[in-house]
């Protein structure tokens, strides 16, 4: 339904081209695995006005700092989630909020930002809008240079976001309210930094946690040499870094970490938008230090930011096959029956909730404990450097006699194989070196035949999407990229636009320090790198383990040289902080910008909604109990509209769990669905019906007392023919906790 009208405004030609893909993808769409103040519910969004600069003028040992974190969840009903590229997954209601944290770091004469937004990835597109926006309020204070923003790799977000023809494809198009939400909450994030800076400090330390992260591709990291390979205690990083900001008094203001852990804790069974493990451990944090506020709010702020994750998993019981409980095959990570689909990743938990909860609270323990103890202070200057670079068209030194090139965008074989973490389907397997005519034919027929160039670059990657070559209706994905790194005096944050494995990670922060280190200024840098930055570009593989073409290396998709490239570009950009010359750096080819009418959308418009016969929208379909304990859960189901009605519920909520006090005979607000104890489910039924479904998962601290549960939305009629949206809420019967 709505194909031919998605198709409509296109040329013959490119709605031939999308609508043929389309059934394509419908046909075999797990081929496309993309890695892989109390809230009330009608709170007004505070509008967005120009914001002055602070004045503060940082002391020799000291910074202007300054934290914020701002709701960016988009719509949370049909939007495809973005990670798995499973069309059918759509979300369905709130696990738990999706925010975006800011933190400013002034030196007195220049200032730098780094943004982790609880989003699948960073997409070219949104990072565009994102700076029309700073640029619109700040003028050149926010730019290109000193802006990273990094996503934290959560697979349970609204995709549409994006504006190259494959994440469209995969994402029902290019859907406004998704990136909406996210361009509004990450500035407001910004400005709420901006408002709040002060004079401060910065601390940092790291320290190791173990039993979090299991490697999802060890026999490509065991292609790797054998000498490097010895370096290192394990085929992950274990290691987490971690800021503490303090104002001068010593107050403690935000914390800022990164590790390397894959975020699909919550798997590809997920309905509900959710933050997954790296969100609950900012929850948790957050939580803890504003123990007066609701989740979201209070003044600190705490972000835990995605690292080199590539090949990183967080299901630690690793892979089996869930039909027959074997082993599943080491090499190409298929089962004897059911084949990639049947050979999953699980743990560390019963379920996906609480190995959510297992891997956030590991994360959110270790980093408390060395927030607390916290022994080195940076100081000195920070520094943002960026380029613009094509990556389809660098040349790199591999040795003095050798040079290499990368390649034009192409996905291999082993990309439509998926992960361990979502399988693929149909004959595909990761480890793929060999094409197969049959689907050579199809890709040929629908997508064109890969240039021999390109196929002789990528080798020995057998193509199964010859992306770079593809432009119909726009490019299929990017040629140019962000490369950029920031410092806050000796850290270096390195913005990698992708995915890197565990080992290109360490090659990267390895070169960056070698390259700082020459100047005196930046003696025993510290480098961390910050995963899913500014664009997205799938994988970043080494050489070595490119030549396994497990998962990671078919979606490495500028050829085998992608990591030495990158190598190159980063050693360009820390040469030229140590040695002031970043004013030097050529920006290089600036990236499109497409207009709106040239984007694809692919969702559906939203129907009226109806009400069973008699009732009508907040009513009760299911009621409360009278009585609960501590442990159990409380759920009732409403009569609901569908959620996309509502259209910006940032800072809004669609659930409220309220507790009657006594004294002030008043109910108190102490769950929204931002908290981790509710669950928003909303279900799709027949006949343009819905219902909501909010459960409470009571925990062990709830106070005894007498509660109720509310579900705030809207709904859709057609009057007179005009489509007129109108609020509704529900209420359930009290009932008591003891």
């Amino acid at each position: 339904m709505g194909r031919k009208k998605a198709c409509s405004h296109l040329t013959s030609v490119e709605m031939l081209l999308i609508c043929l893909f389309v059934l394509m993808t419908g046909v075999s769409v797990s081929l496309i695995v993309v890695l892989a103040v109390k809230l009330t519910s009608d709170a007004p969004v505070e509008d967005l006005k120009p914001i002055p600069t602070p004045t503060w003028t940082p002391s020799e040992n000291s910074f202007v700092i300054g934290v914020g974190r701002a709701d960016c969840t988009g719509p949370v009903g049909e939007v495809p989630l973005m990670g798995y590229a499973n069309l059918d997954q759509t979300a369905g209601g709130i696990h738990t909020r999706l925010f975006s944290r800011a933190f400013i770091v002034d030196d007195g004469s220049r200032r730098v930002v780094f943004v982790s937004a609880d989003i699948g990835m960073v997409s070219q597109r949104l990072r565009l809008e994102v700076l029309k926006e700073l640029t619109a309020k700040y003028g050149d204070l926010y730019r290109q240079d000193n802006v990273v923003l990094s996503g934290t790799h959560t697979h349970s977000g609204p995709a549409g976001y994006f504006q190259y023809t494959l994440f469209m494809i995969t994402s029902k198009g290019y859907i406004k309210p998704s990136i909406e939400a996210l361009v509004n909450g990450i500035v407001k994030s910004i400005d709420r930094a901006h408002q709040n800076m002060k004079p401060g400090r910065i601390f940092m330390n790291k320290g190791e946690i173990q039993g979090s992260n299991l490697n999802r591709s060890p026999q490509a990291y065991l292609n790797n040499p054998a000498e490097e390979r010895g370096r290192y205690k394990s085929n992950t990083d274990s290691q987490i870094v971690v800021l503490k900001f303090t104002d001068m008094d010593g107050d403690g203001l935000g914390a800022l970490s990164w590790f390397a852990v894959h975020s699909v804790s919550m798997n590809l069974t997920n309905r509900m938008v959710s933050s997954d493990n790296l969100g609950y451990a900012s929850y948790l944090f957050e939580q803890e230090k504003n123990p007066s506020s609701l989740p979201g709010q209070g003044p600190f702020v705490a972000a835990f930011s995605s690292s080199n994750e590539g090949d990183v998993t967080p299901n630690t019981k690793g892979p089996y096959c869930v039909n027959t409980g074997e082993s599943c095959d080491y090499l190409n990570s298929s089962c004897p029956i059911g084949g990639t689909k049947m050979c999953v990743a699980l743990g560390p938990g019963t379920d996906m909730f609480e190995s959510t909860r297992i891997i956030g609270e590991s994360m959110y323990n270790k980093a408390k404990e060395l927030y607390s103890n916290m022994h080195q202070e940076l100081h000195g200057a920070v520094h943002g450097a960026h380029q613009w670079v094509n990556m389809s068209d660098v040349t790199v030194q591999i040795n003095t006699t050798h040079t290499g090139k990368t390649c034009k965008p192409a996905l291999g074989y082993s990309f439509a194989g998926g992960t361990i973490d979502g399988g693929g389907d149909l004959n595909f397997t990761q480890g793929m070196v060999e094409g197969d005519p049959f689907w050579d034919g199809i890709r040929d027929a629908l997508l064109g035949v890969p240039s021999n160039e390109t196929r002789k670059c990528h080798s020995p990657k057998p193509i199964l999407f010859n992306t770079g070559e593809m432009k119909k209706p726009l490019p299929w994905h990017p040629d140019i990229v962000d490369v950029q790194i920031i410092t806050i005096g000796s850290l270096a944050i390195v913005a990698v636009p992708g995915e890197m494995t565990t080992m290109s990670g360490r090659r990267i922060r390895e070169a960056v320090k070698q390259e700082m280190e020459k100047s005196s200024t930046f003696a025993n840098a510290e480098v961390v790198i910050a995963g899913l930055s500014n664009v997205y570009t799938h994988y970043i593989t080494t050489y070595e383990e490119y030549q396994i073409q497990r998962y990671e290396g078919a979606s490495t998709i500028y050829g085998p040289h992608t990591l030495s490239a990158y190598i190159q570009c980063y050693r360009g950009l820390a040469k030229a902080i140590a040695e002031g010359k970043v004013g030097e750096l050529p920006r290089g080819p600036e990236p499109p910008f497409f207009a709106e009418n040239q984007l694809i959308s692919l969702l559906p418009a939203i129907m009226p909604d109806k009400a069973p016969p008699n009732s009508t929208f907040g009513d009760v379909l299911e009621q409360v109990m009278q009585n609960y304990r501590r442990g159990e859960v409380a759920s009732v189901t409403f009569v609901s509209g569908n959620p996309r009605n509502s259209g910006d519920m940032r800072e809004k909520t669609f659930v409220t769990v309220e507790k009657y006090d006594n004294k002030t005979q008043m109910w108190e607000i102490v769950q929204t669905d931002a908290s981790w104890e509710t669950r928003f489910h909303w279900v799709k039924g027949k006949n343009q019906l819905s219902n909501a479904t909010v459960e409470w998962h009571i925990p062990p601290a709830a106070l005894p007392g007498s509660y109720r549960i509310r579900h705030f939305g809207h709904f859709k009629k057609m009057v007179a023919l005009k489509p007129v949206v109108t609020p509704y809420e529900g209420t359930s019967d009290m009932f008591e906790v003891s």
